[in-house]
């Protein structure tokens, strides 16, 4: 999250922004947990109040998921970790799973103490006009509230060929950013020149997904390494983190990497 980004943003969002960045490094941990809509009480997630206290011990800046987090996951003690409440979802019995409904509004994130809002977005899907309308929408609420927006920002559709390919990232993250969106949440491109294309195309800071399940710790660790050193401003990490063997060791180690600035080989030196 660069400097004049932060200066660009009204007061509200400004203090809420700083209570999902780390302050010194302006970058951010983000463990999205709103898997439960989507596939059901999957591993990892059954229990939402323990895997937050694991993630928040491992040093994660914010936790992001559905109006029950606040519910069921919230913290009574400890250190504080920022609550993104994400407003869009669709589930993997409907007809189809690409197509994200709003289901909740700025003002009910509101009201649970959310630190900022998240909506979904799939670039190239059949509904991709509805998607986009919906953004826009709610990024002038947000504006009107003060509330830092993240767009999870995908390229899914008939006309895509790869969710990674770098045309269809950079361009689905550039329209995150042109329709209002504070932070972009996106794919990474599979190597670090490629994923700088994105950067420089999207002026709002970008955080990198997750996606599926890897196979090596170290892999993902690589992955989030790369993404940092091409000018991404953090991750935003679910599966890989909440379904590992150890989340508070795994996050320990990814903020190693995000805000020390470790290397790879330096985190298991």
């Amino acid at each position: 999250m660069q400097t004049n980004v932060i200066r660009s943003l009204n007061i509200g969002k400004l203090v809420r922004m700083e209570r999902i960045f780390n302050r010194e490094t302006l970058r951010t941990i983000i463990i999205p947990m709103d898997h439960g809509v989507g596939a059901g009480p999957i591993k990892g997630l059954t229990d939402l109040s323990k895997m937050v206290n694991k993630v928040a011990e491992g040093g994660a800046n914010a936790v992001l998921g559905h109006m029950g987090l606040p519910k069921y996951g919230h913290r009574g003690y400890g250190r504080d970790v920022g609550l993104i409440i994400h407003l869009s979802a669709s589930t993997s019995l409907g007809p189809d799973p690409n197509h994200k409904v709003l289901v909740t509004s700025v003002e009910e994130a509101i009201k649970v103490g959310a630190d900022a809002v998240s909506v979904h977005i799939n670039i190239g899907a059949e509904d991709e006009a509805e998607m986009l309308k919906g953004l826009g929408m709610i990024a002038s609420k947000c504006d009107e509230w003060g509330m830092p927006l993240v767009a999870m920002m995908y390229p899914r559709g008939p006309k895509v060929n790869s969710e990674h390919d770098v045309e269809y990232v950079r361009h689905a993250a550039r329209v995150g950013a042109e329709l209002g969106a504070d932070i972009v949440k996106t794919n990474y491109t599979g190597d670090p020149d490629s994923f700088r294309e994105v950067v420089n195309g999207c002026p709002v800071p970008i955080v990198v997904a997750g996606g599926p399940r890897m196979e090596t710790e170290r892999d993902l660790l690589q992955m989030v390494y790369d993404s940092i050193q091409s000018g991404g401003r953090g991750v935003a990490i679910g599966r890989n983190v909440f379904q590992a063997d150890d989340p508070a060791v795994l996050v320990r180690k990814i903020s190693k990497v995000v805000h020390n600035g470790y290397t790879v080989d330096e985190v298991y030196g």
